[in-house]
C-alpha cells in the first residue's frame, strides 16, 4: 500500500476500531464496505481506490443492491 493509501486507510481503520460494533453486522454486501475499502485502497492506491469505496457507500440504501461485490482488479497496461 502506498504512504498516501496509509493515510487514507485511517479514518477506515478508526470506523472499524470505533463505530463497526455499534452499527452491527447487517451489511447488504460481502465484502462489507469498510473491508472492500481497505481491499480497494491496497489495491489501486489512495486515489482510484477511494473512489471505488466512494461509490460502494453511495450504493448502500434501501433501494441498492445486494450480494457479493468483489473489489475490480487492476487494469494491465501492456
Amino acid at each position: 500500500m502506498s504512504p498516501l493509501a496509509h493515510v487514507v486507510a485511517l479514518p477506515v481503520r478508526a470506523y472499524r476500531l470505533i463505530f463497526s460494533p455499534w452499527v452491527g453486522h447487517a451489511c447488504r454486501f460481502q465484502p462489507t464496505c469498510s473491508a472492500y475499502a481497505m481491499e480497494a485502497l491496497e489495491m489501486h492506491g489512495a486515489l482510484k481506490g477511494s473512489w471505488l469505496a466512494a461509490r460502494r457507500i453511495l450504493r448502500c440504501h434501501p433501494w441498492g443492491g445486494s450480494g457479493i461485490d468483489n473489489v475490480p482488479e487492476p487494469r494491465k497496461r501492456d
